[in-house]
C-alpha cells in the first residue's frame, strides 16, 4: 500500500495514477477519515496534557475543596479519553481499509495510456517462423495427438479446466522441470510452498480487497486457492525485519495456479485462458537501491528460457493503464505463434517498489543501530507452463500435424524428439 503521508501530501498525483489506471478506490474516505483520525489525536495530544498540568496541581492543592474540583475535572477528562480512543481507532480503521483499495502509483519511465494498445515493445529476440503451411491452433494440434482434453476436464470439474494426457502430461512436467533447473542455476532458491493462503497473504501482496471475487474462497477455513505463487513466496517473510546482508533474497517455486477471472474467456483459446494452471514463479526480495538491477535480472532470466526453448519472442512495457494493482513497472514476456500471427503472453515480470512490503510488514535493516526501513519486493513468471506448452506446439509444428520437440527439451522427455 502507498504510505499514508504520501497520500496525504499528493492527493492530485494520486487522482491522476487512479484516472489513468481506470480504477475506481476509496480515496475521498481515506482522506476524510485521515482528516477525523487527526483531529482525534490532536485533541487527545491536547487533553494529555492538560491531564498532566491537572495532576500536577492536585498534587500541590492544599484546599479542599479546589483539590475535589479538579479530581471531578479529571474525571471528565479521563471519560472524554476513552471516547476518543474508541473514536481514533474506528477512524484508523476505516482508513486502512480505504488506503488497500488504492493502487501503486507507477514508476516515472512507465508510458501513459488507457490499455494494452499502448504498450511499448521495448525489445524482439529471434526469427518468427515462416510456415509453408497452413498452421494450426495448439488446441486443434492437443486434440489431434490426443494430449490435451477440454472435455475431460469440463466433466470432472467444470468449464475452464482441461485434461494433459500422455505425452502432453509429460511434455508440462518436463517444462516445469527444465524451468527450475534454469532457475537454480541463476540463483533462485527452489521452494514448494502451500497452494491455500490464508487472508492477510492475500492482502500482503494486493489480492485482497480488490480481486476477492477472482479467487477461489474454502468458506469457512478463511483460505484461497492461490492465485500465483507469488503470494506464498512474498509471505514467507511477512512481519520480519531482515539484514541488509540476506538482501536480495531470491525464490523460486512450481505451483498450480486458481483464477475464476478466466471464466469471462474460458474455451476460447484453448489451455491460454482457464481457472487452472501451472506456473514456475520468481520472487525478489531487494534492497530498495537495488530493485530496478534485480528488475532486469528477474527478466533477463525468464528470456533466457525462451531462448534456450528457441521461441521468437519480444518484451513489452506495459503503460499505466495495462499495470497491475500491485505493479510500479512491469515488462510482459510475449511469444510469436504462425498460427494467427498473434503473440502470446508467457510472463509478467514486475517491480512493486515497497507497496507489497508495507502491506505485508517485509522490513530491512541497513545497520543494526539503525532504524527498520520497507524493501522492495518482484516477481515474474519464469514461465507460465500452459500457454509456454501452447507456443510450443504452434511453433514446431509439423505440416503432418505432428510437432517437434525443442531440443533443449528433448533430455527432459527421455530422448523424444516428435509428439506424434
Amino acid at each position: 500500500m502507498l504510505d499514508i503521508r504520501f497520500i496525504r501530501e499528493n492527493e492530485d498525483a494520486v487522482r491522476r495514477m487512479l484516472a489513468e489506471r481506470h480504477v475506481e478506490a476509496d480515496l475521498d474516505l481515506f482522506l476524510e477519515s485521515d482528516r477525523l483520525f487527526r483531529e482525534i489525536v490532536e485533541e487527545v495530544n491536547s487533553l494529555k496534557h492538560m491531564k498532566n498540568v491537572v495532576s500536577r496541581e492536585i498534587s500541590s492543592e492544599k484546599d479542599p475543596v479546589k483539590r475535589a474540583s479538579l479530581i471531578e475535572k479529571m474525571k471528565g477528562v479521563n471519560s472524554r479519553l476513552k471516547d476518543l480512543d474508541v473514536k481514533a481507532k474506528e477512524a484508523d480503521l476505516r482508513r486502512n481499509e480505504a488506503r488497500l483499495t488504492i493502487p501503486n502509483m507507477p514508476r516515472d519511465d512507465v508510458p501513459g495510456g488507457e490499455d494494452e494498445s499502448h504498450n511499448l515493445i521495448v525489445s524482439r529476440w529471434g526469427d518468427v517462423r515462416k510456415l509453408s503451411f497452413t498452421p494450426k491452433d495448439h488446441l486443434t494440434l492437443g486434440k489431434e495427438l490426443d494430449i490435451i482434453d477440454l472435455p475431460g476436464g469440463a466433466k470432472i470439474t467444470g468449464s475452464g479446466f482441461y485434461v494433459l494426457k500422455g505425452n502432453g502430461a509429460r511434455l508440462e512436467r518436463a517444462l516445469i522441470n527444465f524451468m527450475m533447473d534454469i532457475h537454480r542455476e541463476q540463483g533462485y532458491t527452489e521452494v514448494w510452498p502451500p497452494a491455500l493462503c490464508n487472508t492477510a497473504s492475500m492482502i500482503g501482496t494486493g489480492q485482497l480487497p480488490k480481486f476477492e471475487d477472482d479467487m477461489y474462497r474454502l468458506t469457512g477455513d478463511d483460505l484461497y486457492l492461490i492465485p500465483t505463487g507469488e503470494v506464498p513466496l512474498t509471505n514467507l517473510h511477512r512481519n520480519e525485519i531482515l539484514d541488509r546482508e540476506q538482501l536480495p533474497i531470491r525464490y523460486q517455486a512450481f505451483t498450480p495456479c486458481f483464477r475464476r477471472e478466466a471464466g469471462r474467456h474460458a474455451g476460447e483459446e484453448g489451455i491460454i485462458r482457464v481457472h487452472q494452471f501451472s506456473k514456475v514463479e520468481q520472487v525478489i526480495l531487494s534492497h530498495p537501491g537495488s530493485s530496478d538491477e534485480e528488475l532486469e535480472k528477474l527478466t533477463t532470466d525468464a528470456e533466457e528460457v525462451l531462448k534456450r526453448l528457441e521461441l521468437p519472442y519480444r518484451r513489452v512495457l506495459l503503460c499505466t493503464g495495462d499495470l497491475t494493482f500491485s505493479s510500479a513497472k512491469t515488462f510482459d514476456l510475449e511469444v510469436h505463434s504462425p498460427f494467427g500471427d498473434r503473440w502470446i503472453e508467457v510472463s509478467s515480470c514486475s517491480c512493486f517498489d515497497d507497496f507489497q512490503a508495507r502491506r505485508a510488514m517485509i522490513k530491512y535493516r541497513e545497520k543494526p543501530h539503525l532504524p527498520s526501513e520497507f524493501l522492495h519486493t518482484l516477481n515474474g513468471s519464469g514461465l507460465a507452463v500452459g500457454r509456454t506448452m501452447a507456443a510450443i506446439l504452434e511453433n514446431y509444428q509439423r505440416e503432418d500435424g505432428t510437432v517437434d520437440v525443442p531440443q533443449a527439451l528433448r533430455p527432459y522427455m527421455g530422448g523424444m524428439e516428435l509428439l506424434d
